[in-house]
């Protein structure tokens, strides 16, 4: 592909993310599993621990907020697309696969880094300041990147049901989040449970915040960054992959 055709993709790709932003992340589900999920999750686990320091707490809502962010509308897009018979007219259209799920993903990742603002801001408002702001941006963007494409992943699929997307994708994030560090340190699982969250990317964001935050982690900060971008680059490998074929039983 030439330099001109790939500023082409990357055009049709941005006015992609703009069309989502417009019809999609304005509407309830971002707010809801982004945020208040989230907080609820939070104060539910932090009213039963009062023992708990605030920065862990803190940590994990951030964890939490931009995991649940980050794939609150990307898996319901195309479905939702497919039941409206707009998808029919974009891939009509002069873009690829690739400018499609990367138009859809961009959405996603805006929307998980603009909503992160918020705990740390909660934080902030309760005397909790990261320690290392410059690394905890770095490890928020790479993570919103990472789950956007997991729920890109997560919408392959071929329905054009948008809550059967749904119920698959919180059959997911759920468990997860309760495997990943989020409420209880790696180390503190049964070896099961620390099989299982070596698994899971959200444990090496989580590890990362809570790094940043209050100073303490489970594993190197090279490895979580290298973790969650080897993760990111099979999720979106993947749901580029999976889409192309799964996409013409959903028009």
């Amino acid at each position: 592909m030439n330099p001109e055709s790939i500023i082409e993709q990357a055009k049709r790709a941005f006015a992609i993310t703009k069309k989502d932003i417009r019809i999609y992340y304005a509407k309830g589900p971002v707010v809801i599993f982004g945020l208040f999920m989230p907080l609820f999750l939070f104060l539910a686990f932090a009213l039963g621990n009062r023992n708990l320091p605030m920065p862990f707490l803190l940590s994990g809502l951030l964890a939490m907020t931009v995991f649940f962010t980050a794939t609150a509308v990307s898996p319901v897009i195309q479905p939702w697309e497919a039941q409206a018979r707009t998808l029919e007219r974009l891939i009509a259209c002069p873009v690829t696969m690739k400018t499609l799920i990367a138009g859809d993903m961009f959405a996603s990742f805006l929307f998980a880094v603009g909503i992160a603002i918020v705990p740390i801001m909660i934080g902030v408002l309760v005397g909790v300041v990261p320690l290392y702001p410059l690394l905890l941006a770095a490890g928020i963007i790479l993570a919103s990147f990472c789950f956007s494409a997991l729920g890109l992943l997560l919408s392959t699929p071929a329905t054009n049901v948008p809550s059967n997307i749904m119920m698959l994708s919180s059959l997911l994030k759920f468990p997860l989040i309760f495997i990943s560090g989020v409420f209880i340190p790696v180390e503190q699982l049964p070896f099961a449970g620390q099989v299982l969250a070596i698994c899971s990317p959200l444990t090496y964001f989580t590890d990362i915040a809570r790094y940043c935050i209050m100073g303490t982690n489970s594993f190197p900060l090279s490895v979580n960054f290298a973790a969650l971008a080897v993760f990111s680059i099979i999720f979106a490998l993947l749901a580029i992959r999976l889409h192309a074929r799964t996409v013409s039983r959903r028009i």
